[in-house]
């Protein structure tokens, strides 16, 4: 069988007959996007992409109107016997939520454990160094609705640690920013549900994922440079799709 090299991961793939599609965004904007396209330039990790999960990222894009030249989605997959993770950059999350009319704005921020044994509910995430945080909340409001999406999350359920039990790089050292993540993540797609269905922040797979690998992605020619987003993931299990999808 003849194979492809990928520049991102270092590695040869399957060659496969190329598939694509063109979709508009939000904005009118149309973006094409084929098969090989992916495999080259937004794939991140060691890990040889399988045909499915480069479907499912092209349908997930085209479905969602995300536009993965300016780093809206990319796949990673650091093995060949893990599952890719579609990641969403988290921009696009809340970009999503806003254009639903009945998007009426969100709050936000940690939860402290006192030296008395209190609950303190602190808006944003400024926390002194050694102070016990013990989870993350987030209000999401909508026109629509009498009440507000309210969520409040553990920190120990979610942090992220390394196959040794350590905590990970992103929260041993912002702790109070990636639980409060968690938390807006958490509050947008239950207040969003039909918007953001499928769709989860990195810091909530942290605890199963390995850690990061830094890899440089060469753009194509048509895309726009932009800096590394904070991400989110969908998880791949939840959607299937066939050849068919992508046409």
């Amino acid at each position: 069988m003849n194979s492809t090299f990928n520049p991102s991961t270092n590695r040869q793939v399957p060659a496969t007959r190329d598939k694509s599609t063109t979709y508009a965004l939000a904005n009118g904007e149309e973006i094409k996007l084929s098969t090989s396209t992916v495999r080259e330039y937004l794939v991140r990790g060691n890990g040889a992409v399988s045909d499915q999960e480069v479907m499912m990222f092209i349908a997930l894009c085209k479905s969602q109107k995300l536009n993965p030249f300016v780093n809206d989605a990319y796949l990673i997959k650091y093995g060949d016997r893990q599952p890719a993770s579609i990641v969403v950059g988290k921009g696009a999350l809340e970009k999503r939520a806003e254009l639903n009319p009945n998007y009426d704005g969100k709050e936000n921020g940690i939860i402290v454990l006192s030296d008395n044994g209190e609950l303190e509910y602190r808006q944003g995430a400024l926390a002194a160094k050694g102070e016990n945080i013990v989870g993350g909340w987030a209000t999401v409001y909508r026109k629509d609705r009498g009440r507000p999406e309210h969520v409040e999350v553990s920190f120990d359920e979610y942090v992220g640690r390394k196959s040794n039990g350590e905590i990970n790089g992103q929260w041993a050292t912002k702790p109070a920013t990636m639980i409060q993540k968690v938390a807006v993540a958490q509050a947008l797609r239950q207040a969003f549900p039909n918007d953001l269905n499928g769709m989860y922040a990195s810091e909530e797979m942290d605890q199963a994922q390995p850690e990061p690998i830094e890899m440089p992605v060469s753009a194509p020619v048509e895309s726009i440079p932009a800096p590394a987003p904070e991400v989110i993931t969908v998880d791949p299990v939840q959607q299937r799709f066939t050849a068919d999808d992508l046409i």
